[in-house]
């Protein structure tokens, strides 16, 4: 099976001292190499932008459905009544 072309890329990023510390300290021998440790760091919090944007959207329409059923109720009601 052929593997997927995985487009990189290349990015300068400057960080306070002790963030580069702590990543090196997570790309020690055998571990992900720093870029490998900022790249999970970019994509949880890709992940966590996107729940937020979707938990937005779900109140969003949560309230329009509340509004919706509170202003049709009134025909709901003589509808069934009759």
């Amino acid at each position: 099976m052929p593997k997927e072309a995985t487009f990189v890329r290349r990015a300068a990023t400057s960080l306070p001292d002790s963030w580069g510390k702590l990543a090196d300290r997570g790309s020690a021998p055998l571990q992900p190499s720093r870029s490998a440790i900022i790249a999970r760091v970019v994509v949880k919090r890709k992940a966590a932008y996107e729940a937020n944007l979707a938990a937005e959207g779900y109140r969003f329409y949560a309230q329009e459905a509340s509004e919706f059923a509170g202003a049709s109720a009134v025909a709901v009601a003589e509808a069934w009544s009759d």
